[in-house]
């Protein structure tokens, strides 16, 4: 097998320029304005015998059918299988997620016409653009070099709190004395994958936290959110020039926000003149470089190139009786609320001419179809009770790097690094349409990321997705 990687950078802006609808609310949102551009990144590698494609999209997810859209495009001669698609998570990028029941998320449609570009037209405009990047990546590789390594920046949080009687709430206000403990802890690591040509000039970096991109997830503007700043940042200290693929690791229950010491964090950012975002992506900065000072020596151009992907069976989130009748009555209340918010706009159509006067009667209408969504999944699953997911697992030279399509909770993330053979492990999560798998302890406290409306994948899921990543690994370095 040969040992010689070469590498290629591309990158798009997928900015649409039309209103769209914004991913990431139970109620729709449509897009008044750009903050910052939604981009693309993509990294392509090859040996010759084996290569994969990575692309990083500014979305809160990438459905299958997204995927599927951006291959048929494509014109380099790369398989499908070859080309790994995660997405950042910011909850303020267009919506590509075709309507779908069973994926358990919101995007449903808003439950009324919106004038905002169809999902779909969306979905078309993107792909385009990710499939001339995912070309130009390719045409471009070279031989390079690649070194790796390991920082630490505290982004992402741990957002479920549990109170006195065992019961879990994602946010929330924890100044209560009913307040127990934060649920779950926390990954700090920041891995670092860059890339040089032969004589040593940095060209590009992946860049791996445990945090989804999600400061600013209720605006109604398009932003990659902290991943924007954190590009300025990278390239403000290494070179304009610089690509920077973003992956979110493992990171189901984090989140940038804190859920103690609020005040001290938010005089602390007055104090140093900074947003929330500017502040992440200066802690960033400073894990990359002290790295890549680190790493940069260490570059190598012979590295072991395997990719290995395959569809996993999962089995999905067990539903009971009892689940039902709770989703269906909630559903009913959301139903109502649904029924007397579109009576009022067409008793006083004026109400139209308000600003977001959508927001009450869709958040009604997604509700809803998020609950009756259990009941439909309770009879799939008396015939299908497991569902395929996509897992990719590459190993270059002693680095794994591992995805999975969901907001993947930490413990199993950090069970897979434990046992992971590689010397760095890069997990990667949402490399798919996204929805919660929540871990055991997390299913105990309940809260909206742990019951059964967000959740068609439950701790079985995830354990099965751990064992048979750990499994994979150990086989590519056997």
């Amino acid at each position: 097998m040969s040992d010689t990687v070469r590498i290629g950078w591309a990158q798009a802006d997928i900015t649409p320029q039309k209103p769209v609808l914004i991913a990431g609310q139970f109620h729709a949102r449509l897009s008044e304005g750009v903050m910052d551009p939604i981009t693309a990144t993509v990294l392509a590698l090859d040996s010759g015998e084996s290569r994969a494609v990575l692309v990083s999209c500014d979305l809160v997810g990438v459905p299958d059918s997204f995927r599927d859209a951006i291959c048929s495009r494509t014109k380099c001669g790369v398989a499908a299988q070859d080309v790994v698609l995660n997405a950042t998570h910011t909850h303020t990028a267009p919506e590509v997620r075709l309507p779908d029941w069973s994926a358990g998320h919101t995007s449903c449609g808003p439950g009324l016409d919106l004038p905002a570009m169809p999902v779909q037209d969306c979905v078309d405009f993107m792909a385009a653009r990710i499939a001339a990047a995912v070309d130009e990546a390719w045409s471009s590789r070279a031989p390079g070099r690649i070194a790796f390594g390991l920082g630490h920046a505290v982004v992402g949080r741990n957002r479920r709190w549990v109170d006195r009687a065992g019961r879990a709430t994602m946010y929330g206000q924890t100044n209560t004395p009913e307040f127990s403990h934060i649920e779950g802890y926390e990954d700090h690591s920041v891995n670092v994958l860059a890339t040089y040509t032969e004589t040593g000039d940095l060209t590009g970096v992946v860049v791996n936290v445990a945090c989804p991109s999600q400061v600013d997830e209720g605006m109604f503007v398009l932003s990659a959110d902290y991943w924007h700043e954190t590009r300025c940042e990278l390239r403000r200290r290494l070179g304009e020039g610089l690509f920077v693929l973003a992956q979110c690791s493992a990171a189901g229950d984090q989140s940038p926000h804190p859920l103690f010491d609020k005040r001290a964090a938010e005089r602390m950012l007055e104090l140093s003149g900074r947003t929330e975002r500017e502040a992440i992506a200066n802690e960033i900065g400073n894990a990359v470089t002290e790295t890549l000072r680190a790493v940069g020596p260490t570059a190598s151009d012979s590295l072991v190139l395997r990719h290995h992907v395959e569809h996993l069976d999962v089995p999905l989130c067990a539903l009971s009786e009892e689940d039902v009748r709770a989703a269906l009555a909630e559903a009913d209340s959301c139903e109502a609320q649904y029924e007397e918010e579109k009576r009022k706009l067409e008793a006083r159509p004026e109400l139209r001419e308000q600003p977001r006067w959508y927001v009450p009667v869709t958040r009604a209408y997604r509700r809803m179809l998020w609950n009756r969504g259990v009941a439909q999944r309770y009879e799939q699953q008396q015939q299908e009770p497991t569902r395929p997911v996509q897992l990719h697992v590459i190993r270059l030279g002693n680095v794994a790097i591992a995805t999975n399509p969901f907001e993947y909770y930490l413990d199993f993330g950090i069970h897979i690094k434990c046992r992971s053979e590689a010397t760095q492990t890069f997990l990667v999560q949402l490399a798919g349409r996204g929805t919660y798998v929540p871990a055991e302890r997390s299913t105990r406290g309940g809260g909206y990321g742990s019951i059964p409306a967000s959740n068609p994948f439950g701790p079985a899921a995830g354990r099965a997705i751990a064992q048979r990543t750990v499994e994979i690994i150990t086989a590519l370095w056997e």
